[in-house]
């Protein structure tokens, strides 16, 4: 398969490039390296990439870029580009959130219509459905987004919708439930809960610690984009990681796998909902998909790298005062 990924130096983009040449595809990554968080993160996650067969990686703006050729030339585009977050949407910074999911989006769409794509892979989120009505929450329920991210993701997912019913684009929008894992974003929650107990610092928590979640390991998410690109299916799907915790549960569980975390309670933040829980029945009838890995493997991965990365990091300091 001919696969083109944009946002592909980010955390599920940088994995997915890495699935997808595991299972022989060609690749090629589009990435603006934009500063929502330090390029220098984006670069990282490339480089085990970077000069490998099957892999092209093109640095550029998807509101720039000339996209009929390269879509021209991918059997399937996984769009994982967009501006994250949902804490950040709030204010004046709503007009990137807007350009970034939403304009963006709808021109990825033009390119998938202008070419015709053989498919096309959304990455949407579970955002979209707020404070849901029932939980597990199907896609049957309507989306009631608690935070302007939310809305704009919601929005990209209709267009998708929308050329797929008018156009006959193949679109598959894929409702990520809080994905976790190696190289997840400085700005969330587990990332920052495994970098304070490796490093014995307080860790702000946002909320009394009963806020749930169905935590969704990375490799589970890229997998099922790949199933799901590979499937005749199209439309929307929740992928969730088959087991809901709060973080409280979460939080002791990093404490057996590293260390005790010293949390420092604070106020919940406007736009977090309080619960999310995924029904998977769709996306496991339509194109097989199954978690297989359980909170304790996810988050130890995660300890892993974390210890890894510091020891590099500390190896580089001693070598610099050399």
């Amino acid at each position: 398969m001919r696969a083109l990924v944009t946002g592909a130096a980010g955390f599920i983009g940088s994995h997915l490039c890495e699935h997808l040449l595991s299972r022989g595809d060609e690749v090629m990554g589009i990435d603006a390296m934009t500063d929502f968080y330090e390029p220098a993160r984006k670069r990282r996650n490339l480089a085990p990439l970077v000069g490998r067969d099957r892999f092209t990686f093109r640095r550029g703006d998807l509101l720039d870029l000339r996209l009929e050729p390269l879509f021209a030339a991918a059997d399937t585009v996984y769009h994982l580009a967009g501006q994250p977050g949902v804490r950040g949407s709030w204010g004046a910074e709503f007009a990137v959130y807007l350009e970034r999911n939403v304009l963006v989006t709808q021109r990825v769409l033009e390119a998938a219509r202008e070419t015709r794509l053989g498919r096309l892979v959304y990455a949407s989120s579970s955002s979209v459905y707020g404070n849901a009505e029932a939980y597990p929450t199907s896609e049957t329920l309507s989306p009631r987004p608690v935070s302007p991210y939310g809305v704009t993701k919601l929005a990209a997912e209709q267009l998708c919708e929308t050329y797929r019913t008018v156009f006959d684009v193949p679109a598959l929008s894929l409702r990520l439930f809080s994905v976790y894992g190696p190289r997840q974003r400085p700005d969330m929650a587990f990332s920052r809960l495994v970098s304070a107990a490796c490093a014995d610092r307080p860790f702000p928590l946002y909320g009394d610690g009963g806020q749930s979640r169905d935590f969704t390991y990375v490799g589970d998410v890229v997998t099922a984009m790949r199933s799901a690109a590979s499937s005749s299916w199209t439309g929307v799907a929740n992928i969730g990681g088959g087991c809901e915790v709060t973080m409280r549960q979460a939080i002791a569980l990093l404490g057996q796998l590293a260390a005790p975390v010293n949390v420092v309670p604070g106020p919940a933040r406007p736009g977090d909902a309080r619960r999310t829980a995924a029904d998977i029945t769709v996306a496991r009838n339509a194109f097989g998909y199954l978690p297989v890995t359980d909170l304790r493997t996810g988050l130890a991965a995660m300890v892993r790298a974390e210890r890894a990365a510091r020891r590099v990091r500390s190896a580089e300091s001693l070598a610099g005062r050399r």
